[in-house]
């Protein structure tokens, strides 16, 4: 069946300018009161018919033998080689052969340009190659990770960075990024929520609308922007134990509600491609499962791209046990895979698995028509070089101006947990001691999946902190500890060029060092938490407190009698019960990324007012994971989520209530919410409801605070969440400022997937909450009618 065919965007390029330029005059204005701003829409821009673009491609697949066309569907990693000798290299002999769709793991334009040379001058029929990288969050500028972006809750600073990342990326050769990754997850056991947005699937939908139109633009012409591939489709944040590559197991009404909605909104945005997850769904895994990657990703959802696999995902097939790698390649294509990262799977077997009848020459045409598709609205056939200019990294990567927004985009993704005795801001004098793994460690700071950053050039806390002040403040160091006691533990997480700088003196020493700098001190300033890659892919923890090494340190430090500022650098929530007893502030940095020195400092000494909000629960015990704010109630619901009441659904040994729940977030400002004044208390049909609170600072500081609606559905045909996140506005006020902010709520935000999986809404009565996070929030009632 012939796909859906994208708009070539070139005829589009006055229109993408005129809309670029009403975009940055909206840009321009001061900080954004909404936060979901309405992006164009996907299927407009790429999704509309191409006759021209039909009849190349048909024209150029009839030109194309059986072994070229299985080669467009071939994307190995490039490995590495001297610019110059990249027809000398294996990859180059398959490109020449035409046996190479594309490449990732590639670096640098004049690379690209030399094996786009020898695709387009020495392969029979010169198709141009499509090249990828994990562009996760940043280039060489690097941002926060993903999680940290989401704690924001700014879509116009997420769409930005994704479109500085573009830019760097494009400029460098790379046209195509795995990113953005939308998995769903509550368990902060699994690695990878480190490179999401969180548990809420409201919020990571719009975050994922946000950095698909980041990277792609109004127009894939444009040569700064790229084509987007979201993942891991489907279901991967839900891994059984929080162990990564594990087996997903859900019913459909989970996945439709809490689940899926995170990739279609992306497919809705207009993403480019795919990547399918490692894990199963329905007792198959993704890459073969023809209902995830047909039925509901193209059938239902109306999809126009390629789907492409995650590393040898379809090899991994034969692991999970449904044949050997001629059947499962066969069995991938036949489900909607259109390119095979790695494996080789389809290059070596899909034309045995042809002349055995077992797929049609239709199934392979119509993965190789997608992939031509992507390189023609890319602009790659009219100009291969496109993306190859050698004079734009001299000025487009790394600039100064890409690495100041990265600094102000670090700061406002900053979580304040806690502020005893208004210890933060910090004064601009005395003495501060920064002592901690993380003080100055500079490689650590961009985070996991920091693939092309410059590291070494990263800013690190103490760097930062010792530029921005001068001479108005005296900072002395020590270490403090190691990351671990256990140094074969330390070492897995000091993978990829990213120092742990490891102390092999006695443990008594390092401490002793530490404590004696302390107390030359006013203020300590311990940055503590995990190294950068504890987080990230295949880094699942059974463990998610604060190293003990650093704990023991922390309580030493303790001993001293001064004001301690918890600097926590993360890619998950922590268990942090000891640490929140300890700590006089705690500041929650995430990994900031290249800037991250510089950012800390702004908000340490009151430059920036931290308004981060938490995109994940923070657990008092493993044990409760996964822990969520959107639960349901059971037949034995708790009266108070901190008391124990014998029979209902509690712990023993602790309360049901998170340490910081979702959408947790402090500044050094306060603010008062009035109670909520609506529009109406019974609506019928397509009404509008109008819900109000009147937001007032009431501290000694401007500020920005993340108004968030929550709504629950007191009674339907099936169990409803006890609240689901439905809308939030980041509203800045100055000290004393007043703001009536208003949501206009419609059945659409009242709708769910049923036990028909029908999509729609029920009468009923409503709670209408409004707050400042999850927990505390003003709550109204209203009666809605179809």
């Amino acid at each position: 069946m012939k796909t859906r065919i994208y708009l070539l965007a070139i005829c589009c390029l006055f229109l993408s300018s005129v809309s670029a330029q009403k975009s940055n005059k909206k840009k321009s204005k001061a900080v954004a009161e909404v936060a979901t701003p309405v992006l164009p829409s996907g299927k407009a821009l790429y999704f509309k018919n191409d006759p021209a673009m039909d009849r190349f491609i048909t024209d150029l697949m009839a030109k194309m033998t059986l072994d070229e066309k299985i080669g467009q569907l071939n994307l190995p990693s490039s490995g590495d080689f001297v610019t110059g000798e990249a027809k000398n290299s294996d990859i180059g002999k398959k490109v020449e052969e035409g046996k190479v769709g594309g490449l990732f793991n590639i670096k640098g334009v004049a690379k690209i340009r030399d094996i786009q040379k020898v695709a387009v001058e020495k392969s029979r029929l010169k198709i141009p190659m499509i090249f990828g990288m994990d562009v996760v969050h940043g280039y060489e500028t690097t941002f926060p990770i993903p999680l940290g972006l989401a704690s924001s809750w700014d879509m116009n600073l997420i769409e930005q960075s994704a479109k500085i990342a573009a830019q760097e990326a494009t400029a460098d050769g790379i046209c195509w990024t795995f990113s953005p990754m939308v998995d769903v997850s509550r368990d902060p056991r699994w690695g990878r929520v480190a490179e999401g947005s969180g548990e809420d699937v409201y919020l990571g939908s719009q975050i994922a609308k946000a950095m698909v139109h980041g990277y792609q633009g109004n127009s894939l012409a444009d040569k700064n922007t790229m084509m987007s591939c979201v993942k891991h489709y489907a279901l991967y944040g839900a891994v059984e134990a929080g162990r990564d590559y594990n087996t997903v197991d859900m019913g459909r009404l989970r996945m439709y509600n809490d689940y899926l909605p995170t990739y279609k909104a992306a497919v809705d945005a207009g993403v480019g491609s795919v990547m399918a997850s490692f894990n199963e769904v329905d007792g198959i895994p993704a890459t073969a499962n023809r209902w995830l990657q047909t039925e509901v990703l193209r059938n239902q959802w109306g999809f126009g791209g390629f789907v492409v696999t995650d590393f040898t995902g379809i090899n991994e097939i034969v692991n999970h046990g449904l044949g050997d790698l001629q059947h499962v390649s066969a069995l991938a294509l036949k489900a909607g895979i259109d390119m095979d990262m790695v494996g080789e799977g389809f290059l070596t077997t899909l034309k045995k698995s042809l002349n055995e009848g077992k797929i049609t020459q239709a199934d392979i045409d119509q993965a190789v028509r997608r992939i031509l598709e992507a390189k023609y609205r890319l602009g790659l056939f009219s100009d291969p070089y496109k993306y190859c200019d050698l004079n734009r990294p001299k000025t487009e990567v790394y600039n100064q101006q890409n690495r100041s927004v990265a600094r102000s985009i670090a700061s406002q993704s900053v979580v304040l947990m806690k502020n005893a005795n208004e210890v933060l801001p910090l004064k601009q004098t005395g003495t501060v001691a920064v002592i901690g793994p993380l003080g100055d460690n500079p490689e650590n700071m961009p985070g996991t999946w920091s693939v092309a950053a410059r590291h070494k050039e990263a800013i690190s806390l103490l760097k930062g902190l010792k530029e921005t002040m001068g001479d108005k403040v005296n900072f002395v160091y020590a270490k403090g500890s190691n990351f671990e006691y256990d140094a074969e533990l330390e070492s897995r997480s000091a993978m990829f060029g990213k120092n742990s700088y490891r102390d092999t003196r006695p443990v008594a020493e390092i401490i002793k060092e530490a404590l004696e700098v302390a107390k030359k001190a006013d203020v300590i300033v311990a940055a503590l938490g995990e190294a950068s890659e504890m987080s990230g892919e295949c880094s699942s923890r059974s463990d998610i407190s604060v190293p003990q090494s650093q704990k023991d340190l922390l309580v030493e430090l303790k001993k001293l009698g001064k004001p301690i500022v918890l600097v926590l650098f993360t890619g998950r929530p922590l268990v942090l019960n000891q640490e929140k007893e300890i700590a006089d502030a705690i500041l929650n940095v995430w990994f900031p990324g290249s800037e991250a020195g510089y950012a800390i400092s702004d908000v340490l000494f009151g430059k920036v007012n931290p308004s981060g909000k938490l995109p994940m629960t923070f657990p008092r015990s493993v044990g409760q994971v996964p822990l969520y704010y959107n639960y349901k109630s059971t037949g034995r619901p708790e009266k108070d989520e901190d008391k124990f009441e014998k029979f209902k659904s509690v712990y023993l040994d602790i309360p049901n209530s998170p340490l910081y729940p979702f959408g947790y977030g402090l500044s050094y400002t306060t603010f008062n919410y009035s109670d909520i004044s609506l529009s109406s208390s019974k609506l019928q049909g397509n009404q509008t409801l109008k819900a109000s609170v009147t937001l007032t600072n009431t501290g000694k500081y401007d500020g920005a605070e993340v108004v968030q609606l929550y709504i629950r559905d007191l009674v339907g045909s099936i169990t409803r969440p006890i609240k689901e996140l439905k809308g939030f506005q980041k509203i800045m006020l100055k000290v004393g400022e007043s703001k009536t902010v208003t949501f206009d709520i419609t059945p659409e935000s009242l709708k769910f997937y049923n036990s028909d999986l029908k999509y729609d809404w029920e009468s009923g009565d409503f709670e209408i909450k409004i707050g400042g996070n999850s927990n505390d929030l003003k709550t109204a009632t209203i009666n809605w009618t179809k």
